[in-house]
């Protein structure tokens, strides 16, 4: 199925895709034509840049109660490989001499059974004492409403507490697939998508940027898929406090699920430049290439992706899942993979600001 003429016409003219252009783009054989498209919009919005961040990404803990079908990072209580980090081995990772350079803290774990909220409130409070010039990217929507649960406060009062601490910005991790159908499949007992949505929208009104994902890829439908844009798409008309979208392939190597393959190339791609096309009022798409690998995060540069994200340090959830990247990169290897594509390098801030070094 080629691209129809309307939608070249219409992003030829800036106008909002609907829910079947979305439909009709996954549908397509003419992935050229769909990543010039994507890369036309890219241009558009970011001209030759690709942005980097000098980051180091922290998991405080795997042990987590929601079981989801799809994870290869979470553990039970006493589980082989299980770990919980102290606070001070949290300080210690970001006052380290190979950390000396970093302006983004990224935190994120699992939903632990008995941890109490001080202990998130303390890693903030630690982190941004250690380190007061980094941007502290902590706890996904999905943590913070576990946490307030736990605690028995309401999600209000758990981001003002977090905030409190020194919490400049979440991550978007935990959107998954909204679809209440698959949902209720890979991971029933997690966080639903309404209510990831309706977290995020409580984030932004309280002046709490945030990123947001979506993991693709397993059992969901295209259809799922445009859905969970649009979704994200609505909400940010609503809150502008998205900063950046990134589409997750589901790893199956090490996964319970490991019987689905995962997406393709093609399909990774393909859902990069969609992505691009749908969201049409988020900034900023993501070419993850921890999970992507660093050339086909190379190639999704052309197919609307703008950010290749960091320096990494230290990443575990994808690597647990069977990514094959590695494990961090410097900033001299990001620089020249962003170059050796066409692409200028532009160091940022965890707000997409450019640094000057």
């Amino acid at each position: 199925m080629s691209i129809p003429a309307e939608i070249w016409t219409k992003i030829k003219n800036g106008t909002r895709l609907s829910r079947d252009d979305g439909i009709r783009l996954f549908q397509t054989n003419d992935l050229i034509g769909l990543g010039e498209l994507a890369h036309t919009v890219r241009s558009r919005l970011n001209g030759k840049r690709a942005y980097f961040v000098r980051n180091r990404h922290i998991n405080y803990s795997n042990i987590c109660v929601n079981g989801c079908a799809f994870c290869a990072y979470g553990k039970q209580p006493g589980e082989a490989g299980a770990f919980e980090l102290t606070i001070n081995e949290i300080v210690e990772k970001v006052t380290a001499p190979d950390a000396k350079a970093i302006t983004e803290v990224h935190i994120v774990g699992g939903c632990h059974p008995s941890k109490p909220f001080s202990y998130y409130e303390e890693i903030v409070r630690a982190v941004k004492q250690a380190r007061p010039s980094c941007i502290v990217k902590a706890f996904t929507a999905v943590e913070v409403e576990h946490f307030a649960r736990l605690e028995n406060i309401s999600v209000t009062q758990a981001l003002e507490r977090l905030k409190e601490a020194g919490l400049d910005m979440m991550p978007g991790g935990g959107a998954e697939i909204f679809a209440p159908s698959v949902r209720s499949k890979i991971c029933p007992k997690k966080l639903s998508g309404e209510g990831w949505l309706s977290v995020m929208e409580t984030a932004h009104r309280m002046g709490i940027p945030t990123n947001a994902t979506m993991l693709f890829g397993h059992i969901e439908s295209i259809e799922d898929r445009v859905d969970h844009l649009i979704a994200l798409r609505e909400l940010q008309d609503k809150t502008n406090g998205f900063v950046c979208f990134i589409p997750l392939p589901f790893l199956s190597k090490k996964s319970p699920m490991s019987h689905i393959h995962g997406p393709t190339g093609v399909d990774i791609l393909k859902t990069i430049a969609v992505s691009r096309l749908m969201l049409d009022n988020i900034l900023h798409i993501k070419a993850y290439w921890v999970m992507l690998t660093v050339k086909l995060a190379q190639l999704a540069l052309c197919f609307g992706a703008d950010d290749f994200d960091g320096t990494v340090m230290e990443e575990k959830i994808g690597h647990m899942a069977g990514a094959e990247s590695e494990d961090a990169l410097t900033v001299e290897e990001l620089q020249y993979v962003i170059q050796s594509a066409g692409f200028e390098p532009v160091e940022r801030d965890s707000f997409f600001n450019p640094l000057r070094r």
